[in-house]
């Protein structure tokens, strides 16, 4: 006869209506379309969460004597009024109610994909094909519960020997769930999260090291990687050489308003080029004073996202504005993509982004205040978070830069996120307004920009953030607390209202992570398009109009098609835009 503690049990009642309520709320619209794959995984994840959410109720209502007495009086109740093989059935027949339930919950909710899709001009999904989440969900769900009841059984043989030592009941349930859940950590910290780095950590090596097709090592001087430079071609890793590959030409220099005034200075310090921020920085430093960097009108100081990348757009752009006569620089901390190194070292950027800032702030500081360029600051997704670092304040960015534009910050970015807690009363958190806008602002499109429509003054600074990305917008606290954004009243009308509800919606914004750079310009976590509009109004030449950048939007625009580099097509969240010198 088997044993009791091993005996498998059936599903607990409790945990699945919970699960099955999770997992159909979690059919809801979030901020970014999914496919039938993604939905399974959502549902399948929550559905999980909802299913140790019911066990867990159930046993804190178990502990409840009140309950206990309540309980009882039913199921007097319930064996004197329902036969047997009735009651036998009910478990089964809550799983068809649950198995129902969940179809119809995913027909409406292919309903409300095809609204956000069409709301961002995507393809549109089919109910049919939608319901494949079906099977899906089950799965992922079934796996999860599974392997959470499995660590259930550990426990309960654990406390079981304990009591063959005649170790007291509750004392050996406490003892076996301490010792279960260390040796759990142990487990999964240093032995597979440990190997599963080291594997992600040894294929994003190669990706970095990967070749930039049609970019050979440059061959004027003048340029980083060419002949006499400090740092080696070799070393600049695949986005380092994207970058410097990418400046742009004097012709389409010349096709924009200001003309082509110098040629652009673009630097970039690989993550092999030398060892350790600091070291880095001076080398960046020692570069940009060789290939003239300091004698141009504009410095602009870029902190990188996790794999090295840097968004082309804000650089093009900046150089569109000034005819070239611009210098940029960049430094390489990881070779992880952004959410990765997020989750596992975010603290490298902010060290990386400091070093660099503060080398550069130094030279400038150094030069006559007639010949110092104009000192700006950009940075995307964990590269905004490194590159605001940096500053302590607000009054520490104006005090030490003449301008920044972040774009798509993350919830964790200390300044952003205190400027956005003390704004302006009555302004929404999803679009903030700070004192009046006076200093810094927050948008979304190039109208935003203008707004409010009082005075802005200079050095200005500028968050750039679509009220659909969920880098912005993802935190931990939404587990069990709704933010502000979510109980604002929408401002899209022609899209389905997200709804805020306790773990699940964690788990849609953490699958829309996934999703962020997988829908057209304007949503998610792409801001190409604005990037023009947000430098013609942080760091505009003098005399640049509104007509100004509308031609050099005709310029800028047809470059910003994105190319999905085939080594990295694992890493949605940092797509490079056409360069025109790679056809």
């Amino acid at each position: 006869m088997r044993h009791p503690v091993l005996r498998p049990a059936p599903p607990h009642p409790a945990g699945l209506v919970v699960a099955t309520l999770f997992a159909v709320l979690a059919t809801t619209p979030s901020l970014l379309p999914r496919d039938w794959l993604f939905q399974g995984l959502v549902s399948g994840v929550s559905g999980a969460a909802g299913y140790g959410v019911g066990v867990a109720g159930a046993w804190l209502l178990r502990r409840s004597s009140r309950w206990r007495a309540w309980r009882a009086r039913v199921d007097v109740r319930v064996r004197d009024r329902v036969p047997a093989r009735l009651r036998r059935a009910g478990l089964p027949l809550l799983g068809v109610l649950a198995a129902a339930a969940l179809v119809v919950a995913l027909a409406v909710g292919a309903g409300w994909q095809r609204e956000l899709t069409t709301a961002m001009g995507m393809p549109s999904t089919t109910t049919s094909g939608w319901l494949r989440a079906a099977p899906l969900l089950v799965l992922v769900a079934g796996v999860l519960v599974g392997v959470g009841r499995g660590v259930g059984l550990l426990v309960r043989l654990a406390a079981a020997g304990l009591r063959r030592l005649r170790v007291p009941s509750g004392v050996a349930g406490l003892v076996a769930t301490l010792l279960v859940a260390t040796g759990l950590v142990v487990v999964v910290d240093d032995v597979l999260l440990a190997r599963a780095l080291s594997a992600v950590d040894a294929a994003f090596r190669g990706s970095n090291q990967a070749d930039l097709p049609g970019a050979p090592a440059p061959v004027e001087a003048d340029r980083t990687g060419g002949p006499g430079s400090l740092v080696a071609w070799e070393t600049l890793g695949h986005w380092g050489r994207a970058f410097v590959d990418g400046e742009l030409s004097a012709a389409t220099l010349a096709a924009a308003p200001r003309g082509a005034v110098a040629d652009p200075v673009r630097v970039y310090v690989g993550i092999d080029s030398a060892e350790g921020a600091a070291a880095r920085a001076d080398l960046a430093v020692a570069e940009l004073e060789r290939v003239g960097g300091f004698d141009r009108e504009v410095l602009l100081v870029v902190t990188t996202t996790g794999s090295g990348w840097v968004n082309a757009a804000a650089v093009d752009a900046l150089e569109l504005l000034h005819g070239g006569d611009t210098a940029a620089v960049a430094t390489q901390y990881s070779y992880l993509p952004s959410w990765l190194s997020f989750l596992v070292d975010r603290s490298r950027a902010e060290v990386e982004a400091r070093a660099l800032y503060d080398a550069v702030e130094a030279r400038v500081e150094a030069m006559p205040a007639d010949e110092q360029p104009r000192l700006l600051s950009y940075g995307e997704s964990l590269g905004s978070l490194g590159s605001e670092s940096v500053f302590t304040s607000l009054a520490d960015i104006r005090a030490r830069s003449d301008g920044a534009v972040w774009s798509g910050p993350p919830h964790a970015n200390t300044v952003w996120h205190a400027l956005v807690e003390r704004r302006d009363p009555g302004t929404p958190e999803a679009e903030p307004v700070y004192a009046s806008g006076l200093v810094v602002r927050f948008a979304d499109d190039a109208a935003d920009i203008a707004e409010p429509p009082t005075p802005w003054e200079e050095p200005r600074v500028l968050y750039l953030q679509n009220r659909s990305d969920p880098v912005v917008w993802w935190s931990p606290e939404l587990l069990l607390e709704r933010p502000d954004w979510l109980a604002e009243p929408p401002v899209d009308g022609d899209r389905p209202t997200m709804t805020w509800y306790p773990v699940v919606t964690f788990w849609q914004l953490t699958f829309d992570l996934v999703n962020a750079k997988s829908v057209p310009d304007g949503h998610g976590h792409n801001y190409e398009a604005v990037l023009l509009d947000a430098w013609a109004a942080v760091a505009a030449p003098e005399g640049w109009t509104d007509a100004d950048t509308a031609s050099a939007h005709l310029v800028l625009d047809p470059l910003l098609d994105p190319l999905l580099d085939p080594l990295l097509d694992q890493v949605p969240d940092e797509v490079p835009p056409v360069q025109e010198q790679e056809g």
